[in-house]
């Protein structure tokens, strides 16, 4: 049976007493009829304290499933780079904005991950070289101002560098660039590249639906104009300056396609642009990133590109599909009407 360790360090033993076993500090007692059991080692350990020779190997294996299963899953994002893709990086590729926002971006990121190795490297190396030891006296350091000037420079010419870089960067970002496909039409509305010569659509956010303008005089009556429109999908032709007029009806929406891109708010009451000059053939995938009700989700974008005569052929026959539409309805509401139905 273990000792019990009491108060003022004193230990418990058992003693017998007419067969029966009493429970009393041990060196204590002088009474006659009692026979005191002195504490052998066996008796002095304490199963409590004593670890269970059979948890050793379970938290030795622990450790192990922890590292292994970090490998395995290390290994697997290794053999699949794209798992990776534009994991910490914003899309590109479909446009010369979108490129040029993606290069700035990983310009950033590189002076970011150095000044931040530098920074997390100085703070391992001060926690380990000024680790408490014996001496609970801890050295007094009020300063250095040759580190401290140092730091401050680096710093500022760091901003300025990044200042520089952005500007550099800003104008293929915001100037839209000429058209390489034939001349579509033209615009006296910004943003407008150097020859004027591009693509004009508005684009209109609505709960919970993007509806596109095809035309130069869409920002001012489409319905009078007769212009094409579509909804969801926008149809582009490809290697063409395309600038979008965006505007909201209900509430703020976002239009947002990452490989064209980036994000511009739709307002209600304001119009905002951006512009594009996408590669194609190809399908890009957008979303509405300003919250904006309960289906907000359901609010996606589609910008299908192709060849400009694909593009002329689209657009006359999607003419036709609104006139079609249209006579049925004048037909319908006259039927309406006659038979005092409307």
């Amino acid at each position: 049976m273990p000792l019990g360790l009491r108060k003022g360090g004193e230990y418990k033993s058992w003693h017998t007493r007419s067969g029966a076993r009493v429970c009393v500090p041990f060196g204590t007692t002088s009474e006659p009829g009692i026979e005191q059991i002195k504490p052998g080692p066996a008796q002095l350990e304490s199963r409590a304290l004593r670890s269970d020779a059979s948890d050793a190997p379970r938290r030795r294996r622990t450790p192990r499933l922890v590292w292994a299963t970090l490998a395995t899953s290390g290994l697997s994002l290794l053999v699949a780079p794209s798992a990776f893709a534009n994991f910490i990086t914003p899309k590109s590729g479909g446009s010369p904005n979108a490129t040029q926002i993606h290069s700035l971006y990983m310009i950033i990121l590189y002076i970011a991950a150095v000044v931040f190795v530098l920074v997390e490297g100085a703070l391992v190396y001060s926690v380990y070289r000024f680790r408490a030891k014996k001496v609970r006296v801890a050295a007094q350091i009020h300063g250095n101002t040759r580190l401290e000037i140092g730091w401050t420079v680096g710093a500022a010419v760091i901003l300025v560098i990044l200042t520089v870089v952005t500007f550099v960067k800003l104008g293929s970002i915001i100037n839209p660039p000429n058209s390489s496909a034939p001349f579509l039409e033209s615009a006296l509305t910004q943003p407008t590249p150097p020859n004027g010569k591009r693509l004009t659509i508005c684009v209109q956010g609505r709960q919970y639906i993007w509806r596109y303008v095809y035309g130069a005089s869409c920002e001012n009556n489409p319905f009078a104009a007769k212009l094409p429109y579509s909804f969801q999908e926008m149809v582009v032709p490809a290697g063409t300056t395309v600038v979008l007029s965006i505007t909201a009806v209900d509430v703020i929406h976002s239009w947002w396609v990452p490989s064209l891109g980036g994000k511009v708010d739709a307002v209600p009451g304001y119009t905002t642009y951006t512009w594009f000059k996408a590669k194609g053939p190809a399908l890009y995938h957008g979303q509405c990133a300003q919250l904006c009700g309960r289906q907000h989700a359901f609010m996606t974008a589609l910008v299908d590109v192709v060849s400009p005569s694909q593009y002329q052929t689209w657009l006359t026959q999607q003419r036709q599909k609104i006139q079609n539409a249209n006579t049925q309805v004048t037909q319908l509401r006259s039927y309406l009407t006659k038979t005092g139905n409307l």
